[in-house]
């Protein structure tokens, strides 16, 4: 007997002899033999690089590390033990090199952002400038909104400011003159959404005249995240989620409350900008619609405007203020310098806080201990591939930005790395001080990716501290267990609980 006969003959032991079956079988056969190659041909490609089994051979344990809470202090670990430059996916790297991510975000870069970014398209069928991938679309949607943003075309931007921070001082005093502890980390998401949207229409929400979750846009929104942030690492989801069979399930601009209310709100307002009847207003939108975003661009920029204009900033208001409230030597040495500090208006112009040395410190301190966003924000290597000290990124590979590790290396920021300490900004000599700032600057990011919003957010932190420890006295309701937090990309920071007292000055 021929092998051939003898092949048939074990084969219709299987199909019994039906053409069908046997068609069946094989194809069965040949898909098995294509996703085992498949996967062997994706994991041979990074194959040079290490991190967890799994990782290299399916999405999955990048998908359970983005909605587990705690992706930030997991990818940090992964960076410790397999290099700065380690393997989180089929296609996926992350790094903690602060000159590879220089070197991706550099004004000449190849590197293109990737798919991940797919993930925040807030509303499925519209892109934003976060959003956009478009190297000419984002660049356009850029050059409109860089006016609006910058503040040059904004009426009264300073003090709309300042008029926020008044509200939230007031939030503060009732508690104080009630002997209320206070839930700080809400409070200051309060204060933020409400800056926010002052600016970008006009008004703001109200959060803190009402000293509630307005709408519960934070519930629903802290909610609703981690689902938003795994479309991330599975792109095709947003194609998915776009169809009109799932768009039900999706925030609705007729929702009575969540985000969906802050999305008709969005709609709403921009829509007040066009048309015959069209108000016209120097604030955010105005700048935006004079410039030549359309209504529906509008609508969508507004609606990011609110999302991570808020979140990151209180992120990094609630979490320097944790740290000075927690560390003596910085609490007392600030309130000194703020002592010290002449000026005659409510709240301290920006231009003064700019020039104290100490309050500079802590607010770049407080930005490099917690940086407010850990998400990958992955970009993606060109075509061709890169080579960056001597290791070969092969061209789609995409590479992640591991805040923790790079904002934490000893290499560059000392044995003490792990520590909030203000003064090694101002111990550290010219060519050092220039390579942590530069690196800082990653926070924001750089160049034609850098973060429109980045004026309006240190011009909060200049007059925030200021203004909160010159009128208080703070101290931890739980100094060994003072927050709860929560990481999908941006962070979630509640019940950090403060007793508050007015100074003797106030």
């Amino acid at each position: 007997m021929s092998f051939a006969e003898a092949s048939a003959g074990v084969l219709g032991l299987f199909t019994d002899g039906r053409p069908s079956v046997t068609i069946a079988v094989s194809l069965v056969g040949v898909l098995i033999l294509w996703t085992v190659f498949s996967i062997w041909r994706q994991y041979t490609r990074l194959s040079h690089f290490k991190g967890p089994l799994l990782a290299s051979l399916s999405k999955w344990w990048l998908i359970k590390t983005v909605g587990n809470g705690r992706a930030y202090l997991d990818f940090w670990e992964i960076n410790k033990k397999y290099g700065s430059i380690a393997r989180v996916g089929p296609n996926d790297l992350i790094t903690s090199d602060p000159d590879f991510m220089k070197h991706i975000l550099g004004v000449r870069t190849e590197y293109r952002r990737s798919d991940w970014y797919d993930g925040m398209r807030f509303d499925p069928a519209s892109n934003n400038i976060l959003s956009w991938r478009d190297e000419d679309e984002h660049f356009k949607l850029r050059s409109k909104m860089a006016a609006g943003y910058g503040g040059r075309e904004v009426e009264n931007l300073e003090p709309k400011i300042d008029k926020n921070v008044l509200a939230f001082i007031q939030l503060l005093k009732n508690y104080a003159a009630e002997k209320k502890v206070v839930d700080f980390g809400r409070k200051a998401q309060f204060f933020t959404l409400d800056v926010i949207s002052d600016l970008a229409f006009g008004k703001p929400f109200g959060f803190l005249e009402t000293d509630s979750d307005v709408y519960e846009y934070i519930g629903t929104t802290e909610e609703t995240l981690p689902m938003v942030m795994v479309t991330t690492v599975v792109p095709f989801l947003v194609k998915i989620l776009s169809h009109p069979l799932f768009k039900r399930m999706l925030p609705s601009e007729k929702d009575r409350l969540g985000f969906g209310k802050i999305m008709g709100i969005a709609k709403d307002v921009a829509a007040e900008r066009f048309g015959p009847d069209k108000k016209i207003q120097k604030d955010m939108l105005g700048s935006f619609v004079a410039h030549g975003l359309t209504q529906k661009e509008a609508g969508s920029e507004i609606l990011l405007q609110i999302v991570a204009g808020s979140d990151t900033t209180a992120t990094a208001i609630r979490s320097t203020m944790l740290h000075i409230v927690a560390n003596p030597r910085t609490y007392n040495k600030l309130r000194a310098e703020i002592a010290s500090t002449n000026y005659s208006t409510e709240v301290i112009p920006e231009s003064i806080a700019r020039d104290l040395t100490y309050l500079q410190a802590v607010i770049k301190e407080g930005l490099r201990i917690f940086p407010p966003v850990a998400g990958l924000m992955a970009k993606e290597a060109p075509p061709q591939g890169d080579t960056f000290k001597g290791v070969f990124i092969p061209g789609g590979t995409r590479i992640g930005y591991g805040a923790w590790g790079i904002f934490r290396s000893e290499d560059l920021w000392g044995k003490d790395a792990g520590e909030f300490r203000p003064e090694r900004w101002l111990e550290a000599s010219p060519d050092k001080l220039k390579d942590m700032e530069s690196t800082l600057d990653l926070i924001f990011s750089y160049g034609k990716w850098q973060c429109l919003g980045r004026p309006v957010a240190l011009m909060e932190l200049n007059k925030i501290y200021v203004e909160l420890l010159r009128r208080f006295d703070f101290s931890l309701c739980d100094p060994t267990n003072p927050w709860k937090v929560f990481n999908c990309g941006i962070f979630s920071q509640s019940e950090l609980w403060m007793r508050v007292s007015t100074t003797d000055a106030n």
